[in-house]
């Protein structure tokens, strides 16, 4: 009995491996593209606001500060680059390629087009950790906004797990439990804001509450940098055994991929970076979502393309609508949930049209 050919989750049928193929040549030409891309974005978005700075002053204010050159601009703009505007786009490229990711590794893992990084509940539960801290006072001054997130995020997670445990495990438990989860958690925190937080830290909460990058840090950029990393690698690493779970559990388990053991670890990975990344930037919408199907269709439905494509897409797109969020009604801020929102919904019915078109033939 020979069991090799199961152990190459890889091997794809039909057009699906033609695709790949026609595509391989491409790749690094694509990466290459997209990270040039991802870095004019960056540089461009950096000078948008009322300040004077063009591309040319980001760049060498950057090469300063790593001791590569010296800048002539004053101390001023020099601040408003590297403290205020270099920070904030970073985290939100950081932030926009994380989500991205979760969404494509968890509509492969639960074979769910609608999955997105906050179908576990983890964004209602960050969102409840935070507000026990702001309006409640949770962890007596030793938990900052950031750390109370983060503890509500795995508390919800560890939830959903339990619930999908008990009720047998399967893909759709997963989702069922953390449907369940998101509603209880999301409903928790409703009814703290509503009963004890006053006008004005209820404005501060409902802005947290749909994202929000203003607060950003060089702290925070190298925590939620070092665990995209370590994500990136990890998900990288699996991208042939998510390859097969696209056959269904049965196929990917008949391929030599160990099922139960393969999905806790990978939502395991995502529940904990999407925790991080919504400690730190708030509850961010529709960028697992929405990007993961554009993503598709640039590098196709093979993992080890899809995954990077979908970091540099949901990276630049984030840029630049955190951009548009803190400029489109200037000097008022718009948290930049609602602005991904706004954009989300529209490509996303385009992409259900569209779904609906090829399935039906047309």
């Amino acid at each position: 009995m020979t069991a090799t050919p199961a152990r190459t989750p890889a091997r794809i049928p039909g057009r699906a491996a033609a695709a790949f193929r026609g595509r391989r040549w491409t790749l690094p030409l694509a990466g290459a593209a997209g990270l040039a891309l991802l870095c004019l974005s960056a540089a461009a978005a950096i000078t948008v606001g009322p300040a004077d700075i063009r591309v040319g002053d980001v760049w060498s204010t950057v090469a300063a500060h790593l001791g590569a050159g010296a800048t002539e601009l004053s101390p001023i703009r020099d601040g408003i680059v590297w403290n205020l505007r270099l920070p904030r786009t970073l985290l939100a490229a950081v932030c926009g390629a994380g989500l991205a990711v979760c969404g494509v590794v968890m509509q492969s893992l639960l074979r769910n087009p609608l999955a997105d990084p906050f179908v576990l509940g983890v964004s209602s539960g960050a969102s409840t950790g935070a507000v026990a801290v702001v309006v409640l006072g949770a962890g007596g001054g030793a938990l900052s906004v950031t750390g109370g997130a983060f503890v509500g995020a795995v508390g919800s997670f560890a939830l959903v797990l339990l619930l999908s445990h008990t009720l047998g495990g399967s893909t759709d438990r997963v989702v069922l439990a953390g449907v369940a989860a998101m509603q209880l958690f999301s409903a928790l925190t409703s009814f703290v804001v509503m009963t004890a937080a006053d006008a004005e830290t209820t404005r501060g909460v409902l802005f947290w509450l749909l994202g929000s990058l203003a607060g950003a840090s060089w702290t925070d950029v190298a925590v939620c940098g070092a665990v995209l990393a370590a994500a990136l690698l990890l998900c990288g690493g699996h991208a042939r055994t998510l390859d097969a779970f696209a056959f269904g559990e049965d196929a990917a388990a008949a391929l030599g991929v160990a099922v139960t053991r393969t999905r806790l670890v990978l939502l395991t990975v995502t529940a904990l970076l999407t925790a991080v990344l919504v400690s730190a930037a708030g509850a961010i919408g529709f960028v697992g979502l929405v990007l993961p199907h554009a993503a598709r269709a640039l590098a196709g439905p093979g993992h080890a393309r899809l995954l990077p494509v979908t970091a540099l897409a949901g990276a630049v797109f984030l840029v630049w609508a955190d951009t548009l969020a803190r400029t489109v009604l200037e000097p008022q801020e718009v948290p930049v949930g609602v602005v991904t929102s706004l954009i989300g919904v529209p490509a996303f019915v385009l992409v259900l049209y569209r779904t609906r078109s090829a399935g039906s033939g047309r």
